[in-house]
């Protein structure tokens, strides 16, 4: 199989990415290759992406994972919860090497995939942990260390808000990439009745190069 820049749609993900404040380098373009021709390999053995397509994988993981780039501190400690295939973090981390980031998935094969990328990729100050946020263990080592902690698809609303509650930092921040999101949901979530989280920022966006809707809600620990 051919997996040069031409097959990875470099001017896709080059585009796509300056629609989020991202000028892509040869370096880190390489990288996207690598974890490409890395994923669809895997992909082959074990269930990583249902996206098969390297066209589908660049808009529906690369940059979906880069849409929540401009949040991100420069410098900040960071955790991805139910990561699956590294998404979204290994990409972020990719364009932002200055982020400490954590990632946990309940699936031992996508961790040691996520660990075969980080090795590979050469990415420094990035951990990928088999587990449950639940565990007690987890907790116990990681509470009270994150600035940020994201998820993509992971659960519903409420439960990634609760479980991401003990990990954060005081004024931590989680961000949920979700699809179209009631406002209703998010009042009640943030009501009186609610848990203790304030809503900063809602984002509504679509995709480059697709129609592709998704929305981005960031909450601040109270």
């Amino acid at each position: 199989m051919n997996l040069s820049m031409e097959t990875l749609n470099k001017d896709l993900l080059a585009q796509g990415a300056k629609t989020f404040g991202i000028d892509l380098d040869e370096e880190a373009i390489e990288s996207f290759e690598l974890y490409l021709k890395e994923l669809l390999k895997w992909n082959h053995k074990i269930n990583l992406t249902a996206i098969r397509s390297e066209k589908g994988i660049v808009l529906k993981h690369y940059l979906d994972s880069l849409s929540i780039y401009p949040y991100l501190p420069e410098c900040s400690f960071i955790l991805d919860i139910g990561s699956g295939a590294g998404f979204p973090g290994i990409p972020l981390k990719i364009v932002q090497p200055t982020v400490e980031l954590t990632l946990i998935d309940s699936v031992r094969k996508k961790v040691d995939f996520q660990r075969h990328v980080i090795r590979i990729l050469g990415l420094k100050r990035v951990e990928a942990i088999h587990g449950r946020v639940q565990d007690k263990g987890i907790l116990r080592d990681l509470e009270g260390r994150f600035d940020i902690v994201f998820s993509r698809a992971f659960s519903d609303l409420q439960t990634l808000l609760t479980l991401s509650l003990p990990f954060l930092k005081k004024a931590g921040t989680v961000i949920a990439m979700k699809g179209e999101v009631e406002d209703e949901e998010i009042r009640f979530l943030t009501g009186a009745g609610g848990i203790p989280y304030r809503l900063q920022k809602t984002a509504p966006l679509t995709l480059p190069f697709s129609s592709f809707k998704r929305t981005i809600l960031l909450f601040e620990k109270i």
